[in-house]
């Protein structure tokens, strides 16, 4: 589950500074006198003033145990009531009535259908260029927000998150197995084959960043890149992919072992579409642009 304070979804701080009462949830005299016109009782207004507040601040609706009890003593304090009166709006249909109410001074839409095709959508969509779920859940908050929809639960948008960035991301490895062929993917499964030089296999050898400039090591390092370009044509395989995602499997793959990556089921590619990543991605295994930058040359 992802952590919901790594995205952008409304919550309440766990300290909530003097400022934030003043300028978030301090009610002015024109919402008192509207939530006033709507209610019959102290309780009730407070509960319609405290909900319209917290609306504001968060699009949505927050239970009352999830309110800080700072908030609650503020709008208590600003409506000038007494300790002893608690929210409360009353019969259940008061509180759908009160929150009809809100939303229409807000100009919010309560369409859960909606709002979850809107945010499936832009989730999708993103996902093509973008790996981390939190940066998933903050482009479909962006999408509800600017169509003045309610928002859904996080848990809601973090299930969804999770199940969309997982068929983007396998139709991306079946797309880049099709391109390969049986060839490529028997090169690539090779990679988690021990055995070479000091019984390391080739996956832990496209990790080694280039050694210290020297002749003797330049040309093991031509060596080893002949055998990265026999492994494929990857500009071809990688075409319409967006480098931002080839860069996140490559960081993904650099932090695996041949144990753990050949512990994963070949299924639609992933096992060798992340060892593959791994030198043509993100991380050390770009030794060409290293050697370059120690001052090696090809001539």
């Amino acid at each position: 589950m992802t952590s919901i304070e790594r995205t952008a979804y409304p919550q309440f701080k766990r300290l909530t500074s003097a400022r934030v009462l003043h300028v978030f949830f301090t009610p002015t005299g024109e919402e008192i006198g509207w939530a006033r016109a709507r209610t019959a009782s102290p309780e009730a207004l407070f509960a319609l003033v405290l909900e319209l507040k917290c609306f504001q601040k968060m699009a949505r609706f927050c239970g009352l145990e999830e309110i800080p009890e700072v908030v609650v003593d503020h709008v208590r304090r600003c409506l000038e009531l007494g300790g002893e009166v608690e929210p409360d709006h009353g019969a259940g249909r008061t509180a759908k009535a009160h929150r009809k109410q809100v939303r229409a001074r807000q100009g919010v839409k309560y369409d859960q259908r909606r709002a979850r095709a809107l945010a499936a959508g832009a989730i999708r969509e993103e996902a093509l260029v973008k790996n981390h779920p939190p940066d998933l859940i903050n482009v479909a908050l962006e999408r509800l927000i600017e169509a003045s929809l309610e928002l859904p639960a996080f848990s809601t948008l973090d299930r969804m998150a999770t199940t969309i960035r997982a068929e983007v991301n396998a139709g991306i490895f079946a797309r880049v197995a099709a391109r390969t062929g049986p060839e490529g993917r028997q090169r690539l499964e090779a990679l988690l084959t021990t055995g070479g030089p000091g019984g390391a296999s080739m996956f832990n050898r496209l990790k080694k960043p280039a050694q210290r400039a020297s002749w003797s090591q330049f040309k093991a390092q031509a060596e080893y890149l002949d055998q990265e370009d026999a492994l494929g044509d990857t500009g071809a395989w990688l075409e319409g992919i967006a480098p931002s995602k080839v860069a996140d499997f490559a960081g993904e793959a650099a932090a695996q072992d041949v144990d753990t990556l050949s512990r994963y089921e070949p299924v639609n590619g992933w096992r060798w579409w992340r060892a593959w990543c791994t030198p043509r991605g993100r991380g050390p295994a770009m030794t060409w642009p290293r050697c370059c930058a120690s001052g090696w040359r090809a001539t």
